[in-house]
Order: C-alpha cells, then structure tokens, then sequence
C-alpha cells in the first residue's frame, strides 16, 4: 500500500521530465524554456486533478448504486456537466468568476443524474440495465444537444471547445485551474466524510437502513459529491472518460471494498493513470498532440466491454 502511495506521487514528478524529445529534465536557459515547464507542470497538475475526481466520483457511484459498471462518462453525468460548461463558455459566461465554469456543469450533471436515475427507477426499484441504458441514451442526447450549440458558436470559439470536448488538460487560465481544484477536493473530502455509510449502502440500502445509516440523504449527499467531483473535472478538462470506471475497479483488488481506504487510494491512481495517459498523448507522436480524452477512451472501451461480458455471465448464472 505505502509503495502504492509513493509510486502514485512519483509519476506526476517523472512526468515533467518526459517529452517529445525523450526523457531529460526541460531546459530553463531562456523565458521561453521557463514558460514552457510551467506549463508542463500546470498540466500536469491539471490532470491529477481531473483523475483524481474522476475516479473517486466512480468509486462513490459504484458504492451508491452497487453496480461496478457505474461511471460519470457511462451514467451521462460528464456529458451533462459538458453541456452545461459549453453554454456558459458559449454565452461568454465563463470570464465572470473561476467557478462560473463549475458551477454550470455542476447543474447541467446534477439535473443528467436525476433523469438518468427516475427513467432507470421502476415503483421505486431502480434496475442495473435501466441504469446503463438510461445513461447511454441520456448521452446520445446530450451529444446531440451539443452538436447544435457548437453550429451556433463562434468560429473562433469553435476549435477550442472542440478541442476542449475530446480532453483537454492545457491550462490557460491558472484562476480556472484553482477553482475546479478547489470543488474537487471539497467533493472528495466530503466523500471520504461518507465511506462508513457507502460501506454500509453496499450491502443494500434496507440493510444499511438497519444498522441505523440515514439511506435517503446519504444517497443524496454522495450523489452530490460525485456529480461536483465529475463536474469539476469536465469544467477544467472537457469530456475525459472510463476513468472512473477502470480505477476504482482495479484499486478495490487491492484495498479491499472499505471505502475508508478504497476512495483516498483510488484519487492518488486515478491522479497518476491521467497523467501517464496525458504523458503518453503528448509525447507519442512527434510534432503532434493526441486529446487525452482519446487514450483513456481507447484504454477504457475494452475494458468496460470485458467487464461488462462477465456481469453478464454472472445474471444469466
């Protein structure tokens, strides 16, 4: 576990020091090397930001709906904070405040949700494949509605919310970066505030009911903290997906299901495994730049794929 940690902490560190011009720490001699590192180092910050929320708003949405398919991309949560981010950019409402952006998306998710999970909710009993469903078809919406704000955007806005749409981790405004960070780590201080009862609502919301959890309102209040979490994380970096799918799943093999120890250590990998990915669509191919949106995409698509295969295995059983 403590080789975890130090592992997590030091890829963002080695980070810095890969490139398209192979593995050497970046000169300083002149401004333009000193502005370039920053950035580096911003975006890199930006991405251990973007996972982290990430893959504890999966995790959380796992514990909430015990369904380890569960994910922000996968239930139409990212989309919806997209939609609302891409109006607020697109009514010029973004130069307002730093969390103008976030607080947009967190709306537009927050409402995503709500309709994800009445369409999935049958006479009060919510089914895995109403869920899934629901949030594929939410999405195909949503990207819909997206399309139809992008033809009315300004062309000189358009490359950049493009751009942005595929995942984007370059950071132009250092006062946005602040501000998602700061509703990122409010949402995952609050989740960790919640791990007893998320252990608790993983046995069944009737069964968490009797050992005294107050089901109703910490479902709410981890369904708030994983949308602000999501909603962040797309304000600052657009539409970055199977993130919170793949970490928390392959963290809960190795700390158990308590979520006491499950979401700290899955913020930590899902910091390191953006910025690995982020690392991997910089430097891959000379002269040219991959949205890192696309690598976590390619990366994730089997997996979900596998995943889903064998829970389907285990209904059909």
């Amino acid at each position: 576990m403590v080789i975890g940690v130090v592992v997590c902490l030091l890829i963002p560190a080695l980070a810095v020091l890969i490139g398209q011009n192979g593995f050497a720490w970046p000169a300083t001699a002149t401004e333009l090397d000193r502005v370039l590192l920053q950035l580096r180092i911003s975006r890199i910050a930006a991405g251990f930001v973007v996972g982290a929320a990430l893959s504890c708003a999966g995790a959380v949405l796992q514990a909430v709906l015990r369904n380890p398919l569960a994910d922000p991309y996968v239930l139409g949560v990212s989309s919806g904070g997209a939609v609302g981010a891409t109006l607020a950019i697109t009514l010029g409402l973004a130069g307002y405040t730093v969390l103008a952006l976030p607080l947009a998306a967190f709306a537009a998710a927050i409402i995503t949700l709500t309709v994800v999970y009445r369409l999935a909710s049958r006479h009060g009993d919510t089914s895995v494949h109403g869920l899934i469903l629901s949030g594929v078809v939410v999405s195909s919406m949503l990207a819909s509605v997206l399309m139809v704000m992008l033809s009315f955007s300004r062309n000189e806005r358009l490359h950049g919310i493009l751009w942005w749409m595929l995942g984007n981790l370059q950071i132009n405004d250092m006062r946005v970066l602040t501000g998602c960070a700061v509703c990122c780590a409010v949402a995952c201080v609050a989740a960790l505030a919640l791990a007893r009862d998320l252990n608790a609502l993983t046995l069944g919301t009737e069964m968490a009911h009797n050992v005294g959890v107050r089901t109703r309102f910490v479902v709410c209040c981890a369904l708030g903290t994983a949308t602000l979490a999501a909603a962040a994380a797309v304000a600052l970096a657009g539409l970055i997906g199977f993130v919170g799918l793949i970490v928390p799943h392959a963290v809960r093999h190795v700390t158990g299901s308590d979520h006491r120890r499950l979401l700290p250590a899955a913020a930590l990998a899902g910091g390191a495994f953006l910025v690995v990915c982020d690392t991997v669509a910089r430097s891959l191919v000379s002269g040219q730049e991959i949205p890192v949106g696309v690598i976590t995409a390619l990366t994730g698509g089997p997996f979900f794929l596998i995943l889903l295969r064998r829970r389907r295995e285990g209904w059909i059983a």
